[in-house]
């Protein structure tokens, strides 16, 4: 009997084998650990040299796992692997500074860390002791009465670009100047607030109100793009469904747009806040410093945290170090406060985030 064979000519017959031959999980995680043993072993070598091991590491790995890939697997994996490798060394350098100051100021500043730093100023302290209570309500207020200045204004001015002022002139002056308030160096906002209240009051006054609009110039430019992207957002849907109810434009606003907009507004409103807290330069012209607490932003100096660490820093006073350890804890606590800002605005970015159909 004559043997016949078939060739499968319909789709269900025809079987093609897609899988490829891949690199064994072991030997990748192996080129990887002898290339970080070598970058470790290499930042010994260069005088602990913090460019040697990332140099290091990323040839001794990106070479050999390219190398490997190309001849077991293909051109285009073995391309794939050495990109992600890339990628990976560009994040890992982006982040290596922010982890180094986040651990740096830990260390520094929990020396400090303690119930007497917030109880008590600096009244009397030469030396050891002393807080920075005075500075954190400093901060508070001064941040509190700029936000007071700046969301209301930055709201209405992006209420106007996007539902009145279209394409005219104005609204395309005023998106040019936002844009450029949005670069401007700190200090400039600073010698601004200094040269208005040495006009309107005379050029020794200090006080904390004359920091805060300092730092309102700041934040507008950020609540006023914020809101104006959240505010682009939102469908027109929406305003064409109130109108045709008959609800005026300014209700439609009010009503509608804004409160479909609110996650995006309130967490652009908090990242502003954030930015702006940390500002030295400006507060050292309007603010200035005082060792005492001063209930009263209309009336005399007012110290900040960052004005506070820069003088702990600038001045410790004999000896040094306690000092030192005070502005160290003033930056924790900075940047514990920008955590928790940050934190708030994610939370309610998922609160009042508009319900999904």
């Amino acid at each position: 009997m004559a043997t016949t064979t078939r060739t499968a000519t319909t789709p269900d017959e025809r079987h093609i084998d897609v899988v490829q031959p891949s690199l064994p999980r072991t030997l990748v995680l192996g080129i990887f650990g002898m290339a970080m043993a070598a970058a470790v072993a290499s930042y010994f070598v260069f005088d602990e040299n913090l460019f040697a091991p990332i140099a290091v590491g990323f040839l001794l790995y990106v070479i050999p796992i390219y190398v490997v890939s190309r001849v077991r697997e293909s051109k285009r994996k073995a391309t794939d692997r050495a990109w992600i490798a890339i990628v990976t060394l560009a994040f890992t350098i982006a982040i290596l500074p922010l982890v180094s100051l986040i651990v740096t100021v830990i260390l520094e500043g929990a020396a400090r860390f303690d119930a007497d730093f917030f109880t008590s100023d600096m009244r009397g302290v030469v030396g050891e002791g002393g807080g920075a209570l005075h500075a954190i309500v400093g901060t508070l207020m001064i941040t509190l009465i700029a936000t007071l200045i700046s969301v209301p204004v930055g709201i209405m001015c992006a209420v106007y670009l996007v539902e009145y002022g279209g394409k005219g002139w104005l609204a395309r002056w005023t998106t040019f100047l936002v844009d450029v308030m949005t670069g401007i160096p700190s200090i400039v906002a600073g010698l601004f607030a200094f040269a208005l209240f040495a006009i309107l009051v005379g050029p020794g006054y200090r006080s904390g109100v004359m920091g805060a609009i300092a730092l309102s110039v700041l934040m507008i430019p950020t609540v006023v793009r914020a809101t104006e992207e959240m505010l682009k957002l939102v469908p027109n849907e929406l305003r064409e469904a109130s109108y045709a109810l008959g609800v005026q434009k300014w209700r439609t606003i009010t009503k509608v747009v804004i409160p479909t907009a609110l996650a995006g507004i309130v967490t652009g409103v908090i990242l502003a806040v954030a930015r702006v807290i940390g500002e030295t330069a400006p507060l050292l012209l309007t603010a200035g410093f005082t060792s005492t607490i001063n209930w009263n932003p209309f009336e005399g100096r007012m110290t900040a945290l960052p004005v506070f660490a820069y003088y702990s820093y600038v001045t410790p006073g004999v000896p040094p170090e306690p000092g030192f350890e005070r502005a160290w804890t003033a930056a924790l606590v900075l940047i514990i406060i920008v955590l928790g800002l940050n934190l708030i605005g994610r939370w309610v970015a998922v609160r009042f985030a508009p319900a999904k159909a």
